[in-house]
């Protein structure tokens, strides 16, 4: 099996949560069609006005034709978007399974 990689990314929102939300909710669709995308958790921080996602990538390849791709232009360039924090992550396989983490073979496109 290939090497899973976790991308961590994180920015500032600056319109009131129910905007946000409505701003992402079309985006939701198109990212779980993305190439090798196994899961996104959404996150969101509304006392800080912070917001992102973890997401688990089959691979490097995808993750980085994910990071290269017009979805993640289109969602840097949105005004209501700030201060981007962009993390590449390995997966530590082995002891995430034993905590139950979503991921190794038991996470497919399937």
């Amino acid at each position: 099996m290939m090497s899973q990689k976790i991308l961590q990314i994180n920015f500032k929102f600056h319109v009131s949560r129910a905007e946000y939300e409505t701003a992402v909710a079309p985006v939701a669709e198109p990212i779980a069609a993305v190439p090798g995308l196994l899961w996104k958790v959404w996150l969101l921080n509304e006392a800080d006005q912070e917001a992102g996602g973890i997401y688990l990538f089959a691979d490097d390849k995808t993750l980085d034709a994910y990071l290269n791709s017009e979805i993640v232009a289109a969602i840097v360039s949105n005004p209501i978007l700030s201060d981007f924090s962009v993390k590449q992550f390995a997966v530590m396989q082995d002891v995430s399974e034993v905590t139950r983490g979503p991921v190794g073979e038991s996470v497919s496109l399937e």
